[in-house]
């Protein structure tokens, strides 16, 4: 193979990276008035790709809760929040075996199914989260926190690295350039085959979500 067609096959190999900013985030408020959601990305299940709230595959997104009350159910769907700032929240899951979900310290992880019946209670007033929703029979994902620095290889169709915590600099497949996030910010790695390991490199004093999706053949 040509040096010439061996560079074109490894930039059409390459991982397709895009930084998303926080501060340009669009917010839109509850139904019920208790709080805003800004959505960072989604796949819908929709032919036409219209990631609607009840035809995702996955959706990630950073809300704002400014009041106590009862969560939305999402039937088939696996949820993940995280507690970004504030004093906390207890997550209270009714039903037979009922159990309360304490986030009570930054970076604390609560996971349960969307169909289950929560009410969340303030500690101390607002709080913001971080919040992963999967549809079971659509969509795979995780949620790890990674305190740079890390390396690691991921093997996945799409990884977001949220910055939870303070800035890290995250290099990706070796390149040379670093990208910088910033709190609130989030790096998108979309792989160029799904089976296909990226290698990502993380430096800083920050935090980082580490989320990995991929979507399942129907």
């Amino acid at each position: 193979m040509s040096d010439a067609r061996a560079s074109t096959l490894a930039a059409t190999q390459a991982a397709c990276v895009t930084l998303l900013r926080g501060a340009d985030l669009v917010a839109s408020p509850w139904k019920n008035g208790g709080g805003v959601t800004r959505e960072i990305a989604a796949v819908s299940t929709d032919a036409a790709g219209a990631a609607a709230l009840d035809s995702f595959a996955w959706r990630v997104s950073v809300a704002d809760v400014a009041q106590p009350g009862p969560f939305s159910r999402f039937e088939g769907v696996d949820r993940t929040l995280v507690l970004l700032e504030g004093a906390g929240m207890l997550l209270d899951e009714a039903g037979s075996a009922a159990s309360t979900h304490a986030l009570t310290q930054p970076l604390d992880v609560a996971r349960f199914a969307g169909e289950t019946a929560i009410a969340a209670r303030l500690v101390d007033g607002p709080t913001q989260d971080f919040n992963l929703m999967v549809r079971r029979d659509a969509a795979r994902g995780t949620l790890d926190v990674w305190r740079a620095p890390v390396t690691r290889d991921v093997t996945a169709q799409t990884v977001l690295l949220y910055c939870a915590q303070g800035s890290v600099r995250v290099r990706v497949e070796h390149r040379e350039a670093a990208f910088v996030l910033s709190t609130g910010d989030t790096l998108r790695i979309d792989a160029a085959h799904a089976a296909q390991p990226v290698n990502l490199e993380t430096q800083g004093e920050g935090a980082l979500l580490a989320v990995t999706l991929d979507t399942m053949t129907r």
